[in-house]
């Protein structure tokens, strides 16, 4: 009789699951499967798979120099980026943690960013990069801080740092909310006995707060790695990979092989290297935060 309720348990919980899993085939594994073939073979424009052609489209891209340029544009794009973001997101993390006057507006202020679309925040950008009536140069040139400031969006450096910013400024808000619950999660007895022993706001700092908030670091940053290399919204809002490609990192170097070129197999085999790669930088993540919890 418990066997039969068992196996009939067994049973409606098989059924009640499996929408979920075809689900997931349908939209989750079939389209990972499918760049992974396409990636082996010729397509036509539409993308239907033409004809086989083992390493081709990789031997394809190993030998154009543009695509290593890329490659080692988006890790130092995503290099920079993460290390600003955890830099700024500490430093107002801990003082948020703070207690002074007016904390919950200044909370609520870090936020805005954040909770801004990802698209307006770089549209609003777009107009303050401006050269003829945008807000930065005009603040630049009346202050007197720079007297001839470039046009931002127009020449190679200026466009990558720019892009860079704004995908920085979108990014320090979840790096300072996630520190801040990490701060919030340490025990004050901690400080107190710190306080005791003499220690200075460094040392605290130095054997308090930084050892117990590297979980919360680890995990932040790696989030933070994976979105950014794969920021595809603001590149293409401020600049589209642009001036002559010197902006494009990986992904936007895919959209336009696939979209634009109509070269799926190239496109197809970008998004498996780069597949590859972010599955390099978890497994060295997660390795390093599992040997330190042990």
């Amino acid at each position: 009789m418990f066997r039969k309720m068992i196996a009939r348990e067994a049973k409606i919980a098989f059924w009640c699951l499996l929408p979920a899993v075809a689900f997931l085939m349908v939209f989750m594994f079939y389209p990972i499967f499918y760049v992974i073939l396409m990636s082996f073979f010729k397509t036509n424009r539409l993308g239907n798979l033409v004809s086989y052609t083992g390493l081709g489209n990789y031997r394809f891209l190993f030998r154009r120099p543009e695509f290593w340029t890329i490659i080692l544009r988006s890790c130092v794009w995503t290099a920079l980026a993460v290390a600003v973001k955890t830099a700024f997101g500490l430093v107002i993390a801990l003082s948020l943690n703070t207690d002074f006057w007016g904390r919950k507006v200044a909370r609520s202020l870090v936020v805005i960013p954040w909770a801004s679309s990802v698209p307006i925040s770089a549209m609003l950008w777009q107009w303050t990069y401006n050269n003829d009536f945008g807000l930065l140069n005009h603040t630049l040139k009346t202050l007197g801080i720079w007297k001839n400031p470039p046009v931002w969006l127009a020449y190679p450096k200026p466009a990558f740092f720019a892009n860079l910013w704004v995908d920085i400024w979108c990014g320090i808000p979840f790096m300072a909310l996630v520190f801040l619950a990490g701060l919030q999660a340490i025990p004050t007895e901690l400080y107190e006995a710190a306080d005791i022993d003499g220690a200075s706001s460094f040392a605290k700092f130095r054997f308090v707060t930084l050892p117990l908030l590297s979980g919360v670091l680890t995990v932040a940053t790696l989030l933070s790695t994976l979105w950014t290399f794969n920021d595809f919204n603001v590149i293409y809002i401020l600049t589209k990979g642009g001036p002559a490609n010197s902006t494009d990192i990986l992904i936007t170097y895919i959209y336009k092989y696939a979209f634009q070129y109509l070269r799926f197999g190239p496109a197809a085999s970008m998004a498996v290297i780069t597949f590859i790669i972010l599955l390099a930088v978890s497994i060295i993540y997660a390795r390093a935060y599992f040997r330190e919890r042990s």
